[in-house]
């Protein structure tokens, strides 16, 4: 785990210079109002205050103990001895990514941390390290749990996890074309795209970390249109300039809706049901603004 400290660290060093690389000659080729480098200093700022101060005051003790608990009950252990262990593992944590990241979407509790991440109206670099403040109160961690119960041992399963979201890093960029075969078996910048636009066609896709095969598999699959150029940032919002309201506002929504619910059951489903959920069937849905397309076309 000292060499994946070591990587970690270099990682940082490398996402950053790579991401002020792109906005230079992105800015030089395209004109410096033409790049929004506000935006990315709100990202930045994202991500020295998650990593630097919220780190030592929410550590990730509570779920690594918690992890370590399954993995002293677990139901088997996966020989890492070669390659069929690590396939194994590897594959695991990358389903668990793919149903946390799914859930991300789907449920409201999760989405006021992961909404941050899709708030940028341009896609680049910088957005790829904008994941908000307060991932470690919601316990994301929860969906990694049944790794260690089938056997995966827990500094593994968060080793595999950390790569898998340095790798994620080159995927926000959108001067990278399709790549022909690889779109059917790897996260693609492509298909990341797609994930990341406010299109209506495009809502609700292309949950997969290194691996697309799950959403495949799962039917959460959506190719890139050529005729369907990507929209970014978040559906029927304009992305916040001030850092404060960016970090906090779904949060303060959410709390708004469950104080104005007439019903403690209510008041529950505003936590796990969608992002725009209205009991009244009134709501704003992916499901809501699909059908009420449909019923205008």
């Amino acid at each position: 785990m000292d060499i994946l400290l070591v990587i970690l660290k270099w990682s940082m060093l490398v996402v950053l210079g790579a991401s002020l690389l792109e906005a230079l000659v992105l800015s030089a080729l395209r004109g410096w109002r033409n790049y929004d480098w506000h935006a990315a200093g709100m990202s930045l700022a994202d991500f020295l205050v998650r990593e630097y101060p919220l780190r030592w005051l929410l550590p990730l003790a509570f779920w690594t103990q918690a992890m370590d608990w399954f993995w002293q009950h677990r139901l088997w252990t996966l020989p890492l001895t070669d390659w069929h262990g690590w396939l194994a593992c590897f594959l695991g944590q990358e389903l668990c990514y793919y149903w946390y990241h799914r859930a991300a979407h789907r449920v409201r509790w999760f989405w006021c941390t992961h909404a941050v991440h899709h708030s940028p109206e341009q896609l680049n670099l910088s957005a790829a390290y904008r994941f908000g403040w307060t991932g470690r109160l919601t316990g994301s961690l929860l969906f990694f749990m049944l790794a260690p119960l089938l056997g995966m041992p827990p500094k593994i399963v968060l080793m595999l996890l950390s790569l898998n979201l340095i790798y994620q890093f080159w995927l926000h960029a959108t001067w990278i074309p399709r790549l022909g075969p690889l779109e059917w078996i790897l996260n693609t910048p492509s298909a990341h795209r797609v994930h990341h636009a406010c299109n209506l066609d495009y809502l609700d896709c292309n949950y997969g970390g290194v691996l697309i095969i799950f959403d495949r598999l799962f039917g959460t699959y959506r190719a890139q249109r050529p005729d369907l150029p990507c929209r970014y940032g978040l559906v029927g919002q304009t992305a916040s300039r001030d850092l404060l309201t960016l970090e906090f506002s779904q949060w303060k929504s959410l709390l708004a809706d469950m104080a104005r619910a007439n019903s403690w059951r209510t008041r529950l489903a505003y936590l796990y049901r969608p992002p725009g959920w209205q009991p009244d069937g009134q709501g704003s849905t992916t499901e809501d603004l699909r059908a009420r397309m449909a019923a205008s076309s």
